[in-house]
């Protein structure tokens, strides 16, 4: 009896350790070719690096490999025709930013971010900020405020650059400056480095985006002047948020994947348990790190239900700011 009882164990001790390995196979073996990850951002960026980092970690996970496909413009709303237009055979995926759900309250589109997508999981958030050139006369929020109102008085406003129009950056500069009665010219740029450059030369005056922004920062070519979130970032905690300053605002942009409406269960369940592996690996927080973001994980339920909360919340953001799409 005991030999049978210990063979018993060991054949148990070994479908134990051989689970794993199962799995990967089996998830391997749906997928018969390359699974597409689409970024609605330029290459290079931070949001771009980071994607990268994850579909190389999903790649192994998943037993088939991840490829990352660029779709920039549009402020980032490029992926939602991506996926509207897909099958929903688990091959086409695509990171939804904040965009898509403000989108459709300030122009005409053809698909509708609740409508079209399949939540998958939410990933993390982005942290923003405000820089200027590291030799500009303007060292504080306060400081921009004062130089925009006396440029608007002489009437040349102020340029400030963000990474597109409707973007939380946009957004959240336009609320700021809107309060005050302050008029700008907006300057959108498509990539964030390309933003920064134009900054850092000179040929706008502020910056507004995402930390991608550090590189020029720590290199000294910018001047942080404070970030956006509900607490000062883990990177640069000398500079204060626009909440601590008494303005009143906190702007973050979680985000997540989702693929084409009519994923079916099963997949939802391989490609998440495949991400959520995926975004546990030190290669892809440290990615995350260099851009001053952390996890914020969501099981697919709950990114759904993050995803219909914030399309609410949106309407309302752009009605309040009168950013609205305009009867023809």
């Amino acid at each position: 009896r005991s030999l049978v009882l210990r063979r018993t164990l060991l054949r148990g001790a070994a479908a134990t350790l051989a689970a794993p390995a199962v799995a990967v196979r089996a998830q391997g073996d749906h997928f018969t070719r390359p699974i597409t990850l689409w970024v609605p951002w330029p290459p290079g960026g931070g949001t771009d690096l980071a994607m990268r980092v994850l579909a190389e970690a999903a790649s192994h996970h998943l037993g088939q490999k991840v490829l990352t496909q660029n779709k920039p413009g549009a402020g980032g709303t490029l992926v939602m025709p991506v996926l509207q237009q897909a099958a929903p055979d688990g091959y086409t995926i695509g990171q939804m930013p904040q965009t898509v759900f403000r989108a459709p309250y300030m122009q005409k589109v053809l698909w509708d971010p609740i409508r079209d997508v399949t939540p998958i999981l939410q990933l993390t958030g982005t942290t923003f900020g405000i820089v200027v050139a590291a030799d500009s006369p303007m060292r504080s929020v306060d400081d921009v405020i004062v130089a925009a109102r006396q440029a608007m008085q002489a009437g040349k406003p102020i340029t400030i650059a963000t990474n597109g129009v409707g973007t939380t950056p946009h957004v959240t500069i336009d609320e700021l400056l809107d309060q005050r009665g302050i008029r700008y010219v907006h300057v959108p740029y498509s990539g964030v480095s390309e933003q920064m450059l134009g900054v850092a030369s000179g040929q706008v005056s502020v910056g507004v985006g995402s930390t991608a922004f550090g590189p020029f920062v720590d290199q000294g070519k910018l001047r942080l002047l404070a970030t956006f979130g509900d607490k000062r970032s883990k990177r640069w905690p000398q500079v204060p948020t626009l909440k601590e300053l008494g303005y009143g605002i906190v702007a973050t942009s979680p985000y997540g994947l989702a693929g084409p409406r009519g994923l079916s269960a099963d997949l939802v369940r391989i490609l998440h348990d495949g991400f959520r592996a995926a975004m546990q690996e030190p290669a892809y927080i440290a990615e995350l790190a260099k851009s001053d973001q952390e996890l914020a994980y969501l099981s697919p339920a709950d990114y759904a239900r993050a995803c219909r909360d914030t399309y609410a919340a949106e309407k309302r953001v752009v009605e309040r700011l009168g950013l609205g799409k305009q009867p023809a």
